[in-house]
């Protein structure tokens, strides 16, 4: 079942001025470590930024909570498989959130794509709750 869906649209010219003007203290307040190097090692690292920065927000709209209600900027994560695939990834009070829409008997998952065609940087957000199979009951 669908817990949430969350959508956002970054300008990229904006998050590069936003860079230009507040520079580290900018990234340091928002990004985590991880996203920082990942953003710092792309070409486009204004580009990656506003990704992740859309992605933040559209997190923050399918907890239901949008950012006004303690949830921190660093408390949901960007990061990506090998394959490229983003992953979200949630602590503290998205956390609590999260585990708190949560039904019982249900693990949720967080599904984020990003995309960028500049000057804009575009992230929707799915949490689909799926119900927790139990595999300690054998087959006699």
């Amino acid at each position: 079942m669908i817990l949430g869906i969350g959508s956002d649209l970054a300008n990229i010219e904006r998050i590069q001025g936003t860079l230009d003007r507040f520079g580290d203290r900018f990234k340091t307040r928002v990004f985590t470590e991880i996203e920082q190097r990942k953003a710092e090692n792309r070409k486009d690292v204004a580009g990656t930024y506003a990704k992740r920065w859309a992605a933040k927000e559209a997190c923050s709209k399918a907890l239901g909570t949008g950012l006004a209600m303690g949830i921190s900027w660093k408390d949901m994560a960007v990061t990506n498989l090998r394959t490229g695939q983003p992953v979200m990834q949630v602590t503290g009070w998205a956390k609590d959130r999260l585990d708190a829409m949560t039904p019982a008997g249900h693990c949720a998952i967080i599904h984020v794509t990003l995309t960028d065609d500049h000057p804009w940087a575009q992230a929707f957000v799915v949490i689909e709750a799926t119900p927790i199979v139990d595999t300690s009951a054998g087959s006699a």
